[in-house]
């Protein structure tokens, strides 16, 4: 048992934890972010978001329901994981650097989180339970 625990050789433990991360990062930014920015774009009201590098706040709206739902299903499914990342880790920087860098640790700590594992993702890819794989 001791012995098991410190291989390193366990591939198919690797594996199962990325589809593990894999679809847990992709529900949390599909339910917490993704689907009510979704909501945001198609209601009613007025779109109120951030306007970013001089495009309108709809604009900037609609890319980051791309890549928060969108790229979250990609990921779900791992399917171009590596690729799927890349519009979620600028959303994030975004999100922490600029839309939030004046705010105290707390606003922004979320973000971080989701940064450090969307670049375990893009650097391991989803893994041989996927379908990329």
């Amino acid at each position: 048992m001791l012995k098991k625990i410190f291989s390193v050789d366990q591939q198919g433990n690797f594996d199962m934890l990325l589809l593990m991360v894999r679809v847990a990062i992709a529900v949390f930014m599909i339910v917490g972010h993704g689907w009510p920015k979704l909501m945001m774009l198609f209601g009613d009201e007025p779109v109120q978001f951030i306007s970013f590098l001089g495009l309108s706040a709809t604009a900037s709206l609609a890319l980051a329901v791309f890549a928060e739902l969108f790229c979250s299903i990609l990921i779900l499914f791992g399917f171009g994981t590596r690729l799927a990342v890349i519009p979620l880790l600028v959303t994030m920087l975004v999100a922490v650097f600029y839309v939030h860098s004046n705010d105290p640790f707390v606003k922004y700590e979320m973000g971080l989180h989701y940064i450090i594992v969307y670049l375990l993702l893009f650097c391991t890819g989803s893994g041989n339970i996927s379908a990329d794989y």
